[in-house]
């Protein structure tokens, strides 16, 4: 079974042999929650591709003292995957986030849809993208992933345009599309950025201008996947071809 993962942000600066405390939220969760008790091992990670595997030297209340026992340095896979999430309702964007997040995505963009009916306004704003992140965060911790994914600003259906233009894949899904999405080729490198509509499906004019710059409309098989699911199956589908799942 592997070890349990916590966050440390200055791990990528420790070295073996030296001790590092865990303390803050992270190491109340580990010594109170998880009750990580001396002699134990944990992983450390910063979620920036740095990791140690850490052995508890002592608990506290609320904190550990670790020995660093071994650590390693991870470079960020290829090709890096982008999804872009339109707003869905209720707690189903942080079950997108969570999802996307265990099958390896690298960047979430919340995506304000013309369709969309879920609507985040004034302060719901940022109280919605601490959700997301939050979400995102645990999500991989439990996956035991080693680069975080961002979770990115709020995007305009303008911002989606700029950053398909600039994508090496562009996909947007669309059950109403001819071509499906095995078809797709998959580069070893790169960004591949996938579109994820809303309940209400996405617009004529949002699905002009994502094809303007390139942006192809695809399906997956003959079943509507809800727009909270559809992003990780499309994601898991690509991944699956790339040496990344290899």
């Amino acid at each position: 079974m592997s070890l349990a993962t916590f966050v440390h942000p200055d791990v990528g600066s420790a070295g073996v042999g030296e001790q590092v405390r865990l303390d803050g939220e992270e190491g109340h969760h580990a010594a109170v929650v998880r009750r990580v008790a001396a002699g134990e091992q944990v992983t450390l990670t910063d979620g920036a591709g740095h990791v140690a595997r850490c052995r508890v030297v002592e608990a506290g209340k609320g904190w550990l003292d670790l020995s660093v026992l071994e650590v390693a340095a991870h470079q960020a896979e290829m090709p890096r995957l982008v999804v872009v999430q339109a707003l869905p309702k209720g707690e189903r964007g942080e079950l997108a986030v969570e999802m996307l997040t265990e099958v390896g995505v690298d960047v979430i963009v919340p995506w304000s849809a013309s369709r969309s009916i879920a609507r985040w306004k004034g302060d719901r704003v940022e109280k919605s993208l601490a959700k997301w992140r939050s979400a995102a965060r645990e999500a991989a911790k439990q996956s035991r992933r080693s680069w975080f994914p961002e979770v990115a600003d709020l995007a305009t259906t303008a911002d989606v345009v700029a950053l398909l233009a600039s994508a090496s894949v562009r996909v947007v899904l669309h059950e109403a599309a001819s071509g499906p999405l095995a078809d797709v080729p998959v580069p070893g490198r790169g960004q591949i950025v996938i579109v994820v509509g809303p309940e209400g499906g996405i617009t004529d004019e949002e699905l002009e201008a994502f094809s303007a710059v390139g942006a192809e409309p695809l399906r997956m098989g003959s079943s509507v996947l809800r727009s909270s699911t559809a992003g990780v199956a499309a994601a898991a589908a690509l991944l699956a071809r790339t040496p990344r799942w290899r």
